[in-house]
């Protein structure tokens, strides 16, 4: 069975957006660039939400970052209801329950599963426990406001600390496991 693994960079104080927009805006540490290289290199499937889907389909097709071959040949589905084509190539729409559609992609052979936001698909996903290890990527920053990596959960989540890394620039990398995985 495949693990769902959410990669999400955070403020200090636990927002995804801010209130202007957008987190992850400060530059990226080049060894927290390597680790997010290894473990997206390995991915069986990317999935994310519409919102995030456009915006990297717009963006990693032409790209020249290190991220783009792995973004672009890796398999991804796009979770909507609304989206009529996926035209990103290596895309596939996932029209039905987000539970069901989930289960059947871990059911599939292959590397993990690498969600990325935005905030909406990551918070339906926490509040349904589909979330084996969550990856986050905190900066030093706080937005006092925005949009937050967890809202609406059914119960407190209590999670275990798997690893954890500092970088000299205030950047930091949790990866949590659901306390009740095993």
């Amino acid at each position: 069975m495949r693990t769902v693994v959410l990669i999400m960079t955070a403020s200090v104080d636990g927002y995804v957006v801010s209130p202007a927009g957008h987190a992850g805006g400060l530059p990226e540490p080049a060894e927290l660039k390597r680790w997010k290289l290894d473990r997206i290199r390995r991915a069986g499937t990317h999935v994310m939400g519409r919102v995030t889907y456009l915006e990297m389909a717009s963006f990693w097709p032409t790209s020249t970052d290190e991220y783009a071959a792995p973004m672009n040949d890796i398999r991804k589905v796009v979770f909507s209801r609304t989206l009529r084509e996926a035209t990103w190539p290596e895309s596939s729409i996932a029209r039905g329950e987000l539970t069901a559609e989930i289960g059947a992609l871990k059911r599939q052979p292959g590397g993990e599963i690498i969600a990325w936001g935005g905030a909406g698909f990551a918070q339906a996903l926490s509040r349904a426990h589909l979330i084996d290890e969550y990856a986050l990527v905190v900066q030093p920053v706080a937005y006092g406001g925005g949009e937050p990596v967890f809202r609406g959960l059914p119960g407190a989540l209590h999670l275990d600390l798997a690893a954890a890394t500092t970088y000299p620039s205030g950047t930091m990398l949790h990866v949590y496991r659901p306390h009740d995985h095993h």
